[in-house]
C-alpha cells in the first residue's frame, strides 16, 4: 500500500491543493540523451501526478509528488532524519512546473500498453526530458483524458481566456507532433554498458548543434532547440528582418557574435557567430541598428531609448530589447572579441540615442559630457565599494537572512476574500475610479491614498499592518467645486494636505486634515505656473515650517502661503530665459535643492535665487521624479526606462569632500553617473508576462531622521522592485529584488523612518508589504506566486503574521463627516 506523505504543513497549500485531475500510480525519470552527466536518473521510483489551480487566473501546475510505501515516513523519522526531512520536503518529495507552452508536454504510447507523458526540463541541458511512466492501473482513457485537461490549461494561460472558448483546432498547437520520438526512460539494463552515441545522434539528428560556444555567465546555460518553423509572437524566434534604410553615415560597422535571449529556460543562446553590426544615420535624428551575416539579416531596428542598452565590459558585450512588429519583447546580446571594438560600438549607439533626444550633434558636446553619458551607460562600479572581504561576509549573512526569512513565510497562510469584500470591490471598480496617489505620513503614522475625488486615510499599526480610519468623500475647493487632486504634499506636522488641481495649474489648496476640508486656496502667481512643488527641507513636515518649494517650466521659487495675493516670493526666485522644461525636484535635510528636468539634466543648488552651483549634464530621457539623500550625498533621477544614481560628493582637487551642491565639480571631474535598470532579460521577461514596456515611478529612498539610506523602492506595472544601495554601490549585476502583484502597482513608499516596510496603493487596494517578501528576479519571481492559497481561493495579498496589512474601501467606509 502506498500513501502520499503528508507535507501540507510544510510548505505552502501543498498536499491539500485543488486538483483538477490525478493520475494516482507511476515513475518519474529525468532523461538526459545527450549529456555527460548520464543517460537517465530515476527521480521518483513511486508516484502521483496531478494538475492544480494556482491563485493567479488562467495559470496552472503540473505536479508531481513522491508516493510512500506505508512506514516508510514513520521509519526515516525514526532514524532521527525527521526534522532534515521537514525542511526539505516541498523540494525532495514534490517536483512542480508551470504548465506552459514550453513544456512541450505530450504523451506516446508503447508496446504492451505503456503509456509515457514527456515534458521539457527548461534548467537544463539541451535534448532533458521529464518521463512520467504510468503504472498499468490507469487506463488509456484516463491518461488521454489527463493530456487533454493539460492541453486546456496550456490554452487558458497563452490566450488568458477560459477553454470553452477553444475549438479542436485551437489545441492541435499544444500536441507537438513535429518533436523528436521520447527516448526511453531506461535504455540500458546495466548501467556499466555504454550507451551508443551514434544512436542517440540519430533519435536527435535535428536537434540544434549551433550552440558551441562557453556560455557568457559564469552559470552553465543551455542551447535552445530551433523549432521547425518561427512562431510569431514567440521572444525565442526572431521575426523576418525590417529593410535597412538607406544609410546617410556610418558610425560604427563591427564584427560580433549574436545570441538570442529564451524567456522560458531564461537564458541566451547563440544565434549566429559572425555577424556584422551595424549602426548608421538614416534621416533627420533618425537612426538604425543593422544586424546582419553573410547570408542572412538578423535584425534591423530604430536605435530609440527604449533599446534599455547594457554594456558589459567583463563579458564584452552589450545587450538590448527590442519590441518587434508583432508586439513581442526580445531581448539580444552582441558579443565582441575585444574591449576596443566594444567601446568603438559604444559609442556608435549613444551617440545616436543621444542624438536622437537632444535634436543636438554628438560633436557639439563637450568632451567631458559625452564621457558623462558614455559613463551612465557603462557597467560601472562606484568609487567607494566595500572591501571584498566585507562582501562575501555581507553576502552570506543576506543568504542566511533570507532563507530564514522564506522558512517563517512557508508555514503562514494568507487570508481570503470573502464574497461580501469580492461584491464591494466590484462595486468600487464600477465606479470607474482607482487609487491614484499617496502620500505617507513624516510626523505622525498615516497615509493618505488619493482616489477621485475621494481621500482614504489609513493609520500605521505597531505590527506594521494598515489601518482603515475613514474616507473623506468628497474633496472640492472652498467655493464647493468638485476637484480630483493630481498632485498632494503633506504639510506642518502632516496637519495640512497641499494639493494641485489639474483644471488651474496656477493655484494651490490647502486641506486642513482635521477637519476634512479644503479651506485654503492660494493663487502662486498670474503668470508662473506651479509645475511640481517639494517641502522645504527634507524633514520640514516634521515641524511647522510654512514655506515650501515650487518649480514652473523654467524657475524656482519658494511659496509662503502667508504672503497676501500672490504666494510666490519675487526675491527667492530664479527664472531663466530659455525653456528648461524643469519637471522635478528635491531637497536635503539643510534645505540643498537638486531640481531636473525633461531634458534630462539636473541642478544642484544651496539656496533659492542663486545660479545652480552644478549643472549635470542631459542624457536626454525625462526626469520624472527626484529623491536625494538627507546628507545630500545620493541623487536619484527618474525616467521611465531608469533611475539614475549620481554621487554628489567631489573626489581629489580644492573642493575634495564637498558636496555639487555647495561647489562646483571642475570640468573634468563631474561625477560617474550609475544607470539602475532592470536587465535586459527581465525587461524582455516582464513584457512576455504582462504584454507592456517597463515604465518605473518616481524611485525614493527609505527615509528618517538620523536613518540610513539603504534601500530605493520603484514600481512598474504590477510589480515593485527594490534595489539593495550597497549592493549597487560594489557593481553586483541585478541588485534588486522583486514582488508582483495582480493589478498595476500606482504609487508606493516606504513607511517613514524604515526601509523594511513599503506602502503600496494598487487601484482598488492599499497594502503595507513587508521587504522580506520581495524575491530575487527569476523566471519565477517575474511570473508571480504561483502557489495555492487554501482551497485554490483567490489570496487576499496579505504577506501574513503581521508581515502586511491591506485594505480595500467598502460601501460603509464613505462618510460624509468630517473627522
Amino acid at each position: 500500500m502506498f500513501v502520499l506523505r503528508n507535507v501540507g504543513k510544510l510548505i505552502f497549500g501543498s498536499g491539500a491543493q485543488e486538483a483538477l485531475i490525478e493520475l494516482p500510480q507511476g515513475q518519474l525519470y529525468l532523461v538526459r540523451p545527450l549529456s555527460p552527466k548520464g543517460y537517465s536518473e530515476l527521480i521518483f521510483k513511486d508516484a502521483a501526478i496531478r494538475i492544480r489551480r494556482t491563485n493567479q487566473e488562467f495559470h496552472y501546475q503540473l505536479v508531481v509528488q513522491r508516493v510512500f510505501e506505508e512506514g516508510e515516513a514513520e521509519l526515516l523519522a525514526e532514524e532521527g532524519e525527521d526534522a532534515e526531512i521537514d525542511a526539505l520536503a516541498a523540494e525532495r518529495d514534490e517536483k512542480t512546473f508551470l504548465l506552459d507552452e514550453a513544456l512541450h508536454f505530450r504523451i506516446e504510447g508503447r508496446e504492451g500498453g505503456e503509456a509515457i507523458i514527456a515534458w521539457k526540463d527548461l534548467s537544463g541541458d539541451n535534448g532533458d526530458l521529464y518521463e512520467f511512466v504510468c503504472d498499468n492501473q490507469s487506463s488509456a482513457a484516463q491518461v488521454e483524458q489527463f493530456v487533454q485537461v493539460a492541453r486546456q490549461c496550456q490554452y487558458e494561460r497563452k490566450y488568458r481566456k477560459p477553454h470553452t472558448t477553444a475549438s479542436d483546432e485551437d489545441y492541435q498547437q499544444f500536441e507537438f507532433h513535429d518533436e523528436n520520438p521520447i527516448p526511453p526512460a531506461s535504455p540500458l539494463h546495466s548501467p556499466a554498458l555504454t550507451r551508443s552515441i551514434e544512436s542517440v545522434d540519430e533519435m536527435y539528428a535535428k536537434a540544434n548543434t549551433a550552440a558551441k560556444r562557453e556560455p557568457l555567465t559564469p552559470a552553465k546555460q543551455a542551447p535552445l532547440e530551433p523549432e521547425p518553423e518561427k512562431k510569431k509572437g514567440n521572444p525565442a524566434h526572431p521575426p523576418e528582418s525590417e529593410p535597412a534604410p538607406e544609410p546617410l553615415e556610418i558610425y560604427a560597422a563591427v564584427p560580433a557574435e549574436l545570441h538570442l535571449f529564451d524567456p522560458q529556460p531564461g537564458h541566451f543562446v547563440l544565434i549566429d557567430d559572425s555577424v556584422i553590426a551595424t549602426v548608421s544615420e538614416v534621416g533627420t535624428w533618425q537612426y538604425w541598428l543593422q544586424i546582419e551575416s553573410k547570408v542572412k539579416s538578423w535584425l534591423g531596428a530604430s536605435v530609440v531609448p527604449e533599446f534599455n542598452p547594457v554594456f558589459d565590459f567583463e563579458y564584452l558585450s552589450f545587450v538590448f530589447n527590442h519590441f518587434s512588429s508583432d508586439g513581442t519583447a526580445r531581448s539580444w546580446l552582441l558579443r565582441f572579441r575585444d574591449q576596443p571594438t566594444l567601446e568603438k560600438f559604444q559609442e556608435a549607439v549613444m551617440q545616436a540615442i543621444w542624438e536622437r533626444l537632444n535634436e543636438t550633434k554628438w560633436a557639439k558636446a563637450q568632451e567631458k559630457e559625452r564621457e558623462y553619458v558614455l559613463d551612465a551607460f557603462g557597467d560601472l562600479n562606484m568609487d567607494d565599494a566595500p572591501p571584498l572581504n566585507e562582501i562575501q561576509e555581507e553576502e552570506e549573512e543576506e543568504e542566511e537572512e533570507e532563507e530564514e526569512e522564506e522558512e517563517e513565510e512557508s508555514g503562514l497562510r494568507s487570508d481570503d476574500y470573502d464574497s461580501e469584500e469580492e461584491e464591494e470591490a466590484a462595486e468600487e471598480k464600477a465606479d470607474g475610479e482607482m487609487n491614484s496617489q499617496l502620500a505617507v505620513g513624516y510626523k505622525h503614522d498615516r497615509s493618505f491614498v488619493v482616489r477621485g475625488s475621494k481621500i482614504g486615510v489609513f493609520s500605521h499599526t505597531a505590527d506594521n499592518r494598515l489601518k482603515f480610519n475613514t474616507n473623506i468623500s468628497k474633496v472640492t475647493t472652498p467655493s464647493g467645486k468638485l476637484m480630483s487632486p493630481k498632485k498632494v504634499m503633506l504639510h506642518s506636522e502632516d496637519r495640512d494636505l497641499i494639493m494641485q488641481n489639474g483644471v488651474d495649474p496656477n493655484k494651490l489648496y490647502r486641506m486642513d486634515i482635521e477637519y476634512g476640508k479644503v479651506v485654503d486656496e492660494w493663487k502662486v502667481h498670474d503668470d508662473i505656473p506651479v509645475v511640481t512643488f517639494a517641502p522645504e527641507n527634507k524633514f520640514a513636515q516634521m515641524t511647522s515650517e510654512q514655506t515650501f518649494l515650487g518649480v514652473s517650466n523654467n524657475a524656482l521659487y519658494r511659496i509662503d502661503p502667508r504672503l497676501s495675493g500672490n504666494k510666490l516670493v519675487d526675491t527667492e526666485m530664479k527664472q531663466y530665459a530659455s525653456k528648461n522644461d524643469f519637471s522635478a525636484l528635491a531637497t536635503t535635510e539643510k534645505g540643498f535643492i537638486a531640481v531636473a528636468s525633461n531634458k534630462g539634466d539636473i541642478r544642484l543648488f544651496d539656496r533659492l535665487g542663486i545660479r545652480a552651483k552644478t549643472q549635470l549634464p542631459a542624457l536626454g530621457d525625462p526626469i520624472i521624479g527626484m529623491d536625494v539623500s538627507a546628507d545630500g550625498r545620493w541623487i536619484l533621477g527618474t525616467t521611465k526606462n531608469y533611475i539614475l544614481l549620481v554621487d554628489a560628493q567631489q573626489k581629489g582637487g580644492k573642493n575634495d569632500g564637498e558636496l555639487g551642491f555647495k561647489k562646483g565639480f571642475a570640468a573634468d571631474a563631474k561625477p560617474r553617473p550609475r544607470r539602475l535598470a532592470l536587465t535586459p532579460e527581465h525587461v524582455a521577461q516582464v513584457h512576455h508576462e504582462t504584454g507592456k514596456p517597463v515604465s518605473f515611478t518616481p524611485a525614493k529612498f527609505n527615509a528618517g531622521e538620523g536613518a540610513e539610506e539603504k534601500s530605493i523602492i520603484t514600481a512598474t506595472g504590477p510589480y515593485i522592485i527594490e534595489w539593495d544601495l550597497k549592493k549597487v554601490l560594489r557593481g553586483t549585476k541585478a541588485a534588486y529584488k522583486i514582488k508582483r502583484y495582480q493589478d498595476e502597482v500606482k504609487a508606493d513608499d516606504f513607511k517613514f523612518g524604515s526601509d523594511k516596510n513599503v506602502i503600496v496603493a494598487l487601484p482598488n487596494e492599499v497594502n503595507m508589504v513587508a521587504k522580506q517578501s520581495l524575491r530575487r528576479p527569476t523566471r519565477e519571481s517575474i511570473m508571480g506566486d504561483i502557489r495555492l492559497s487554501s482551497g485554490g481561493r483567490r489570496s487576499s495579498g496579505r504577506i501574513g503574521n503581521n508581515q502586511s496589512g491591506r485594505y480595500k474601501l467598502g460601501r460603509d467606509d464613505i462618510v460624509n463627516s468630517p473627522y
